[in-house]
């Protein structure tokens, strides 16, 4: 079905159509035609998270034989962000009754997937320069990610695009219920002419790229649904608005883990607090090191604290360790005294489920070579940590304190905003003075930390973290 030509009952100029099938035909030229090749898929559990008990799609010579009850989870590696929301709505899965079923379509040896792949490192090489060079974020990636992609034509180009993802879909059945936590999975599968497909939308800045139509699409913020429901600023003139049955906003995406837990994890920050044990403060650095200067003022910040029994430091390098070798020759008097735990999942959840008896401060840093632990590392220290410090990426809409940096890319800045409005997080602190000072704020006047751990048991009270359980039922019920 033609996706391209009509989005909506929005028709697209001619230009931008002639442009989309350009930008197919490219990409058939660059990594082969396999339109009619058949691939057939299998499943392989993901032992490094066990406690999710998600089978892993993987290339096969044989149809594929799906387990009862399965929930798809299509998704790329695009950061940690989309990885992170995939988990959160397998975590969701398997609480609800189904087997999650990861399905990262840039793991494959295929045209769509080295398609997925090739604009990947497009979209990473540009974010690491909008870090290093000021005037090419200003002049290119801000408008890139704030007005480029909210555009309804670049989504009529991402559609003629997905058509080349329809071959991997061949061995699911097309009333297996199906979440996309990026856009592309989700187009794919509706082009594959998948019935249950449910649209996870992750940002909270209506944009274009996000559209699968022919999907359910879900949002977080009432924020979002209004500005996805009339296709708000998406061209030059108003467009026909998406129909009620195409979209739902259900809340944050959040793990089950960590939902159920609001209460208990709030009640042991609060009395952390009060009985004045160190304030324990999770930076999430990831391997890539956006935003390291600012990380590494921090740090250096803090180590006064930690010195003094004031704070603890928990840092997550990701999945390799080039920000930790930045540490070791800036900061030497911080690494020497650091507990590691790099490649040592196990050693790591053995220390994490200590921490809730615990009083200890210090610093720990931790790395995994494979990216689900790294990723989910953070998951097992957010439930232990105080204070979150992160950019208002996926993060920004997580049940804990949040202490949050300078977004990247201009989509994050309506994180920031909702997370901040709605009361468990700081508001965007945007260099190194500003976060430096938020830091002594927050360890001078732990009313403040109180009063977001008290909101947030207020929140989850109204169900603002139930997302992830209401994706998997729109799933499973299917597009109506």
């Amino acid at each position: 079905m033609d996706r391209t030509s009509v989005i909506f009952g929005n028709p697209i100029d001619a230009k931008t159509i002639k442009k989309a099938g350009k930008s197919k035909a490219k990409f058939i030229k660059k990594f082969g035609d396999d339109t009619k090749k058949t691939y057939h898929l299998g499943l392989k559990p993901i032992d490094e998270i066990p406690e999710l008990g998600i089978q892993n799609l993987v290339h096969a010579e044989t149809p594929l034989t799906l387990p009862e009850k399965p929930l798809i989870v299509g998704n790329i590696r695009m950061g940690f962000g989309h990885y992170r929301i995939a988990m959160a709505i397998a975590s969701c899965a398997k609480h609800l009754g189904r087997t999650p079923v990861w399905f990262d379509l840039a793991s494959f040896d295929a045209t769509g997937s080295k398609m997925i792949r090739h604009q990947n490192d497009l979209y990473s090489t540009g974010s690491k320069l909008s870090q290093k060079i000021g005037l090419f974020n200003k002049l290119v990636w801000e408008p890139l990610n704030s007005e480029g992609f909210r555009k309804i034509t670049y989504n009529a180009t991402d559609q003629k695009n997905a058509e080349l993802l329809v071959p991997l879909y061949g061995d699911l059945p097309k009333d297996v219920p199906f979440v996309g936590t990026h856009v592309w999975p989700s187009q794919g599968a509706v082009h594959a002419g998948l019935t249950h497909v449910v649209n996870a939308i992750p940002d909270n800045w209506p944009m274009g790229l996000h559209l699968a139509e022919g999907s359910i699409h879900t949002v977080q913020t009432p924020f979002a649904y209004l500005g996805y429901k009339k296709l708000n600023g998406m061209a030059k003139k108003p467009l026909k608005p998406m129909p009620d049955d195409a979209l739902r906003c259900v809340g944050h995406y959040i793990d089950h883990e960590l939902v159920s837990n609001v209460e208990h994890d709030c009640a042991l920050r609060i009395e952390r607090l009060e009985t004045g044990a160190p304030i324990r403060f999770l930076m999430t650095v990831g391997g890539a090191g956006a935003g390291g200067d600012l990380y590494l003022a921090m740090a250096k910040h803090l180590l006064p604290y930690v010195k003094a029994g004031k704070a603890a430091l928990m840092i997550n390098f990701g999945d390799h360790l080039t920000m930790w070798e930045v540490f070791k020759k800036k900061l030497p008097e911080l690494t020497n005294r650091c507990t590691t735990y790099f490649n040592d999942y196990d050693g790591l959840k053995k220390w994490a489920e200590t921490l809730d008896a615990s009083r200890e401060g210090g610093i720990t840093a931790f790395c995994h070579d494979d990216i689900f632990e790294a990723v989910y590392s953070t998951n097992l220290l957010m439930r232990k940590c105080d204070v979150l410090i992160t950019k208002p990426s996926e993060l920004a809409f997580y049940p804990v304190p949040k202490l949050m940096m300078r977004h990247i890319g201009g989509h994050e800045v309506y994180g920031a905003i909702y997370a901040r409005e709605i009361g468990d997080s700081t508001f965007e602190c945007e260099t190194a003075p500003a976060l430096c000072e938020m830091i002594d704020t927050l360890v001078s006047d732990k009313a403040i930390l109180k009063k977001l751990c008290r909101r947030i048991v207020e929140l989850k009270n109204a169900h603002f973290y139930d997302g992830g359980y209401e994706v998997v039922r729109l799933a499973v019920e299917g597009v109506k």
